[in-house]
């Protein structure tokens, strides 16, 4: 389904992007992990049209979208949830909703609500705050609201970027069940994660970018059990939710602190 051929992008001088290929098949959830800084949310901005390679090729069910807006690859079924969710923060989620759908023609009205109650089945949660403002919302709702909106135009490839970032564990493992529902439907994702045990364990293939370049690639399987991946990444993961975990004893302020004769 999505081919991305040797592709390169700079920052005016910064190569970002180094030469970088990897492939999605059709119903196939193909995670990219990698630290800070190593090139990931760039690529998913190529892939959805945000930016434009400055080398190389992006293909799509074998159409060459390279040069094409990003607008104009939502309708061929190309969805990003953004870094940071990008929400229409002063509008409510059913409007949010509605707006994931904003290609779509008057015609397909009554489907748009049936998208709608898509939706609800996989965000439950989603229908009890329907006509609340979208900055009322938890942060993991409004994760689950960025998806929603993201499947009201009807993807056929779901590009998610960063969706665990600031969830509480707790959330991760809501996220992590409600993702893999989504690859039941025959859905493509490719999952953009700086959370490896998240991504590794929903995804059949995977891909390890450093620096821009993709340096492993594998079955998620074989990923796992690399000792490389276990120490720097699944091992970055059990730490970050070890520290969740332990809530550090904070001093009062001297003010309120009773001193002893």
């Amino acid at each position: 389904m999505l081919i991305v051929d040797h592709v390169s992008f700079n920052y005016g001088k910064i190569n970002a992007i180094k030469n970088i290929s990897l492939k999605v098949k059709n119903g196939q959830t193909v995670c990219l992990i990698g630290g800070n800084g190593a090139g990931k949310t760039t690529l998913a901005r190529l892939i959805s049209g945000i930016l434009h390679p400055a080398a190389g090729s992006i293909h799509f069910n074998d159409i060459n979208i390279s040069k094409i807006p990003g607008y104009k690859r939502v309708k061929f079924g190309i969805t990003l949830v953004p870094e940071g969710r990008l929400l229409f923060i002063r509008q409510s989620v059913r409007v949010n909703l509605e707006l994931g759908a904003y290609h779509r023609p008057r015609s397909e009205l009554p489907k748009v609500h049936e998208d709608m109650e898509k939706v609800f089945s996989i965000f439950p949660r989603l229908r009890d705050r329907l006509e609340q403002n979208a900055c009322t919302l938890s942060g993991g709702e409004q994760q689950m609201l960025a998806i929603g909106r993201a499947l009201m135009a009807r993807p056929k490839l779901l590009l998610l970027d960063e969706p665990s970032m600031g969830l509480s564990p707790i959330l991760v493992q809501e996220l992590s069940i409600a993702l893999s529902q989504l690859s039941k439907y025959g859905l493509s994702i490719l999952l953009v994660e700086q959370n490896a045990k998240l991504a590794l364990n929903i995804s059949e293939w995977g891909y390890v970018m450093e620096s821009g370049k993709v340096v492993l690639t594998d079955s998620t399987n074989k990923l796992t059990e690399n000792p490389i991946v276990q120490k720097i990444y699944v091992g970055e993961c059990r730490q970050l939710e070890e520290k969740k975990r332990v809530k550090p004893i904070r001093r009062p302020p001297a003010w309120l602190r009773i001193s002893r004769p």
